[in-house]
């Protein structure tokens, strides 16, 4: 299913952003820039990342860490660690974290 909405980063206080469980690093890469601009307006975002497995939303949220560090002002954000854990019913797994600039 695909969803698609527009709204203003104005009209929201935490921009929150996903990461699919099939998505590639390529979209890692997207996601980081875009991290990285929102950054620029707003203290902070909230990412939830989730996977397949136990072991996605972790491996997927240590890469994206890995290429915003590569930034100029990648090394001087801060991440805490949300809830995670698994969806009853299914194999998937998500972790939120929180990224402050």
């Amino acid at each position: 299913m695909r969803l698609e909405y527009g709204f203003d980063l104005t009209e929201v206080e935490i921009p929150r952003f996903s990461v699919e469980a099939v998505e590639g690093i390529g979209k890692l890469f997207t996601l980081a820039t875009l991290i990285l601009n929102v950054l620029e307006t707003k203290s902070k975002v909230e990412i939830v990342f989730h996977g397949l497995n136990p072991e996605d939303p972790e491996k997927k949220i240590e890469a994206f860490k890995e290429i915003i560090c590569g930034a100029a002002t990648g090394d001087r954000l801060r991440y805490e660690f949300g809830k995670g854990g698994g969806i009853r019913g299914s194999s998937s797994s998500f972790r939120w974290i929180t990224v402050s600039a």
